[in-house]
């Protein structure tokens, strides 16, 4: 079995969620929430991360114990700023050789190929493992943007219920 730390893009480093990066990203939210004290924002964030999604895999990363391991969720990393732009991550572990992928990148930095980078990388390594024949992923029809990153790293549309489009990518 593969197992790693960080992941290498040729403009993006792609770390694993530290507790300590967990622990801002949900101080900062309370604290933008009203529901705690005043959280100081690191200097290595983008101005606008952590958007919500960040926000509930932090709080996910408490509850699912796998999501804070090498195969589970990470942070996008500009490299050449060094600063954190979004998030990447895997929704550990596989059910029937399928695991979904999720991301997101703060909108300062968007339209960029940040998000097709990212996806590109976590797919490719999620194939090193044995336990994962496809990587799926799952966008609503308002989100045209998702839907290019998908069809951009290789994945197809396979089915549609109501707004939500279902896209997987085999492992080659």
């Amino acid at each position: 079995m593969t197992t790693t730390t960080d992941l290498m893009t040729e403009r993006l480093v792609l770390r694993l969620w530290s507790v300590e990066e967990k622990a801002a990203v949900l101080a900062v939210t309370a604290a933008g929430n009203g529901d705690g004290p005043t959280a100081s924002r690191p200097a290595h964030w983008a101005d606008d991360f952590p958007d919500e999604g960040d926000q509930v895999i932090a709080d996910g990363l408490g509850q699912y114990p796998g999501w804070m391991g090498p195969f589970g969720h990470r942070q996008v990393i500009e490299r050449t700023s060094g600063l954190v732009i979004g998030g990447i991550g895997l929704f550990w572990p596989p059910t029937a050789g399928r695991v979904e992928i999720g991301y997101g990148i703060v909108p300062s930095c968007q339209g960029r190929g940040y998000a097709t980078e990212a996806v590109i990388a976590l797919t490719e390594f999620a194939f090193t493992l044995p336990s994962v024949r496809t990587v799926f992923a799952n966008v609503e029809r308002p989100n045209p943007a998702s839907i290019r990153v998908l069809a951009k790293s290789g994945f197809r549309h396979h089915r549609t219920e109501g707004d939500t489009l279902h896209f997987d990518h085999d492992r080659p």
